[in-house]
């Protein structure tokens, strides 16, 4: 008995070290969200976590380590799609949860992830490193990071390295945009393992994330500032480099805009979309009316999410 517990009091100590290396802010989550909408929209309903028939699941497969600390991602796809053929291979999706570049968790992306997958989608809903942990640009250097495992790993699911989308939500919509936009941009590449694949994307899809942080239109303060290292006027340099805005150019892939009715999550959308028709980059926007920001998690406005990103992934990949 004596040295069980004794294992125990190691195991706790070992957890409670892990937690003081990798601080955490576990403020934003369905249940949060959901006290917070309520009160304003009593109708709203959650969504089903149940991975759909026919949709495989694995979790916590490390795409990242960073000497003890390991990266994690969970796979959803086609039951089919393992070891599929070249000419049944399929598209995939690299899913980034938000919450302000300091909370939240890839569980958030997890019922869109399975529905993409049940749409015929390899999906990927992926954790990375935030504010209280690691500032700018290591969010970036973990994204881009996981993009690379998904190619070395395209085999093993079925994956055609050809056509791979991000999205993002919120802050991972701001964040899904900036790696979309930045394709072979070296400075944001970060280390890491398989260097030798490609971290570009063939799709964006933005909902509710910002596209540039100083801008007419922008309220970001404090969030934006922990995560970017500073202010505005401490760290301008970091403020322009995060934003997509900075880098949309003939390049850029296709995006999708998904929109609240808060005009605030919009900041630097109308600026890319003149560059888009400049350079004649296919592009499509939707706003959910009187919706709040979070509406992508709940019911009425879940399905509508998925379909405009499925039709839209559809259009510039399945119809190819």
């Amino acid at each position: 008995m004596r040295f069980l517990l004794l294992i125990l009091l190691s195991f706790s100590y070992g957890a409670m070290a892990q937690e003081a290396l990798f601080p955490r802010d576990t403020s934003y989550t369905f249940r949060s969200a959901y006290e917070k909408l309520h009160k304003e929209y009593p109708s709203i309903k959650a969504v089903d976590t149940a991975a759909p028939k026919g949709v495989a699941v694995r979790q916590n497969l490390v795409y990242r380590r960073l000497g003890n600390r390991a990266l994690h991602l969970d796979m959803f796809y086609p039951a089919t799609s393992r070891n599929a053929d070249k000419a049944k291979k399929l598209p995939a999706v690299l899913m980034v949860h938000g919450g302000g570049w300091r909370t939240g968790d890839k569980s958030l992306v997890k019922p869109m992830a399975q529905q993409l997958a049940a749409a015929g989608y390899v999906t990927a809903a992926v954790e990375y490193r935030l504010s209280l942990e690691a500032p700018y640009p290591a969010a970036v250097h973990d994204l881009k990071a996981a993009i690379r495992w998904l190619r070395a790993n395209a085999a093993e699911y079925g994956i055609d390295t050809s056509r791979i989308a991000v999205y993002g939500t919120s802050a991972g919509g701001q964040l899904a945009a900036l790696i979309g936009t930045t394709n072979n941009l070296k400075k944001l590449e970060g280390a890491g393992d398989h260097q030798q694949h490609s971290s570009s994307v063939q799709a964006i899809i933005d909902v509710d994330g910002v596209l540039a942080f100083k801008h007419p239109e922008s309220e970001e303060g404090t969030m934006a500032a922990q995560w970017l290292g500073g202010t505005y006027e401490e760290v301008p340099q970091n403020w322009q480099e995060a934003s997509a805005l900075t880098h949309v150019d003939k390049n850029t892939p296709p995006v999708l805009f998904i929109s609240s009715s808060y005009p605030r999550f919009h900041a630097g959308r109308a600026d890319m979309v003149k560059v888009l028709d400049r350079e004649g980059i296919y592009h499509e926007h939707w706003t959910m009316p009187d919706s709040p920001h979070s509406f992508w998690l709940f019911h009425p406005w879940f399905v509508p999410t998925l379909q405009y990103t499925t039709n839209f992934l559809n259009k510039v990949f399945k119809q190819q």
